[in-house]
């Protein structure tokens, strides 16, 4: 079984950086993300009180509604970690080969940010799961983009493009 390592988790703090939406209100409080998601803390997408995702200004007062009192630094870390553990078992479900903690994290790092359903549809899986380590190595590279919210294209983002750098990094290293 993998574990969640440092490494993992600083690198996925540092790209999800700690946001703070409305640096009025005290806390930390819920921020629309690039995807035009609202999200808190260390990328924690919110959730409506109806438990759907919520999305783009039309939710902005659902998203502070859920944080009235946004939340501090701490609580972000242990939303991080609780998102992270369910994060590794859904990886861990799908991984057919045995990983080092590096590679794992750097597996967790982009599922974090991409969702399950496109790792789970990914080339990046498949070569992974057929011994291609290096082949798999590389599919992170192409996954430097998202959606705009405003035109409906995808657009190459340069912080998902220094991201997939670093987990790709992170895979190959020991």
């Amino acid at each position: 079984m993998n574990r969640i390592n440092i490494a993992t988790v600083e690198l996925i703090k540092r790209f999800e950086g700690l946001g703070d939406g409305d640096r009025d209100r005290p806390g930390l409080q819920p921020y629309l993300c690039p995807a035009g998601f609202w999200t808190i803390g260390y990328g924690r997408l919110v959730l409506g009180l109806e438990g759907r995702l919520l999305k783009g200004e039309v939710d902005r007062a659902r998203a502070h509604a859920v944080y009235p009192d946004g939340i501090d630094e701490a609580r972000a870390l242990t939303f991080l970690m609780d998102d992270l553990g369910k994060v590794g078992r859904q990886v861990a479900v799908r991984v057919r080969t045995l990983l080092t903690d590096n590679q794992f994290g750097a597996c967790l790092s982009f599922v974090y940010n991409v969702g399950i359903t496109a790792f789970a549809a990914s080339t990046l899986l498949k070569r992974l799961n057929a011994g291609d380590r290096v082949g798999a190595s590389d599919q992170f590279l192409g996954w430097n983009k998202a959606t705009d919210p405003h035109t409906g294209r995808k657009v190459e983002l340069p912080g998902l493009t220094r991201r997939r750098v670093a987990e790709r990094a992170l895979f190959l290293s020991a």
